[in-house]
């Protein structure tokens, strides 16, 4: 089989369902698709197990902060690689803020391991089933997570910038 971006999405639709794989566009002609935190597992085990796909490499695991889209304020955007068939897919999970709950990828990809600790400590990701989730780059005691958009980029009350100098 021919991994085209059309063929992996027809088969993983055909597997999983369209309301378990939407929102498919080709970025960067890099398939990419939104499912369910209740589908992940289940979807990243199929890619890694089938015979055609081998989608056995963990790239990238990053989280997203959308502080305006009601319901759907974290992302959780995982970049896989086929390194047999040079393939990549980028798979988007929503989570309200609320709830930022996830399974752990820890029994399929290793590598998870550090890249969920790290999405923890910067955006409050907690992943169920994790050996060890613990802050990786900041303090335990610290008790908010600081790549969440809820505090202005710069200090509003500075008086020593021009900002005519910055296109303001």
């Amino acid at each position: 089989m021919e991994l085209t971006n059309e063929n992996v999405l027809g088969k993983l639709i055909a597997q999983f369902g369209e309301e378990s794989i939407f929102d498919a566009y080709n970025p960067d002609g890099i398939m990419t698709f939104t499912t369910t935190r209740e589908n992940i597992i289940a979807l990243i085990q199929y890619l890694y197990d089938d015979k055609d796909l081998q989608v056995q490499f963990l790239t990238t695991m990053a989280g997203i902060h959308f502080p305006d889209h009601k319901g759907k304020e974290l992302c959780m955007m995982y970049q896989l690689h086929s390194l047999r068939h040079n393939y990549r897919l980028r798979i988007k999970v929503f989570v309200p803020a609320e709830d930022p709950v996830l399974p752990t990828l820890t029994n399929i990809y290793a590598t998870a391991n550090w890249m969920e600790r790290e999405a923890y400590d910067f955006y409050g990701f907690i992943f169920t089933g994790h050996p060890n989730l613990i802050r990786i780059l900041n303090i335990e005691e610290m008790e908010y997570h600081p790549m969440l958009k809820q505090y202005p980029l710069e200090d509003q009350t500075r008086e020593d910038k021009i900002d005519t100098y910055f296109g303001r």
